[in-house]
């Protein structure tokens, strides 16, 4: 099938969480057989700040961030078999969700939720929010996570179905390298700053930093170079995508720590637990609902309720203890985790759908 996607990047993860999803999701889907065209604004500077370059599994349209911009592009678009939407574009996510959802010509409009706890807490505390209009108007959405909660919010406000699609392991992109002494650490925690992070960083890794003053932590990312750190904790900014293998399997063990709406709503595997265990770290995460989904605590990762429980794990772990927890997680997520295993979903909704439409002609 034609598919075409509007999105926040494909090439580019510079302030841009989702962009490893939509290359191993599209990546995964390319390889099944769908033609695979990416529209993405020209906005953030992200186009100065690219990871990769064009992909040879799809298409990339970079439009002008202008009204001009995103209605050409979806012209282009338009006479598709599939229309994607994707929350979080950046720029005229409005005008485009209106759009998309009443775009003549396409014969499955999906609504692609990369961050639907806050989606849904906006809708909910908005009653004149432009989705709760729209959202019955696509045939299906889409989440990156989520389970039942996330589920069961979209149904109540009409979506027609509503699946996750939960974040996974390209194994071709994340995978064991030799350790770099710049990113050696005792606790390494990557991620942008962000309001619905940042109270939850505080207490989970600058706690824990705080509690053990004669411990290394290094934290990647943008946007915390005005943030006042501990002196045991070294910032090193922004970390492309060719730099998270290393920066992942350089530490004793890494940090995943969940946004507050996606902590809230549970079922919400962030990208960077799948690429930290799929490049052979040691993972400790912050406590939430659905974790045994994906890991076994205890056996593959190990759960903190907060920055004491971060810092008396990492007191108890021993090199040869992180490495067998790395080693079972990993073997966990290649075996269930890939971006393998969650193309095949959408690849079997799409045939699902033609096939339906085919019934219905």
């Amino acid at each position: 099938m034609k598919i075409a996607f509007f999105g926040s990047s494909l090439v580019s993860s510079y302030w841009n969480g989702a962009a490893t999803y939509y290359r191993g999701i599209l990546k995964a889907l390319a390889e099944l057989g769908h033609d695979i065209t990416f529209y993405e604004p020209d906005a953030f500077e992200r186009q100065s700040h690219r990871d990769i370059a064009d992909p040879p599994w799809a298409r990339v349209v970079v439009y002008p961030a202008t009204g001009q911009g995103w209605e050409g592009a979806l012209g282009s678009a338009r006479g598709t078999d599939v229309l994607v939407k994707a929350s979080g574009v950046g720029v005229f996510d409005r005008e485009l969700e209106l759009a998309i959802a009443d775009a003549p010509g396409a014969a499955w409009k999906i609504y692609w939720d990369v961050d639907a706890p806050a989606t849904l807490d906006d809708m909910q505390a908005d009653p004149a929010h432009h989705l709760r209009a729209v959202i019955p108007r696509y045939e299906m959405v889409l989440t990156y996570g989520g389970g039942d909660p996330v589920v069961d919010a979209y149904n109540a406000f009409g979506a027609r179905d509503c699946l996750p699609i939960y974040n996974a392991l390209d194994p071709a992109h994340h995978f064991p390298v030799t350790p770099l002494p710049d990113f050696a650490s005792d606790l390494g925690f990557l991620g942008n700053r962000l309001p619905d992070r940042e109270i939850r960083v505080d207490r989970f890794f600058l706690d824990a930093a705080c509690a053990l003053p004669s411990r290394r932590f290094l934290l990647g990312g943008s946007g915390w170079e005005t943030k006042e750190l501990p002196s045991n904790v070294r910032h090193i900014g922004h970390v492309g995508t060719a730099q998270h293998n290393a920066f992942f399997c350089s530490g004793l063990a890494t940090l995943n720590v969940n946004r507050d709406s996606m902590a809230r709503y549970g079922f919400s595997p962030p990208t960077r637990i799948f690429e930290a265990v799929g490049s052979g770290a040691c993972l400790i995460t912050d406590e939430w609902v659905g974790i045994e989904l994906f890991l076994e605590p205890g056996r593959e990762v190990l759960v903190a309720a907060d920055g004491q429980a971060v810092a008396e794990h990492l007191q108890a772990l021993t090199p040869s203890r992180a490495a067998d927890l790395a080693g079972r997680a990993r073997s966990r997520i290649l075996a269930h985790h890939t971006y393998a295993h969650r193309a095949r979903q959408v690849d079997r909704l799409l045939k699902m759908q033609s096939h339906r439409l085919g019934a219905a002609e």
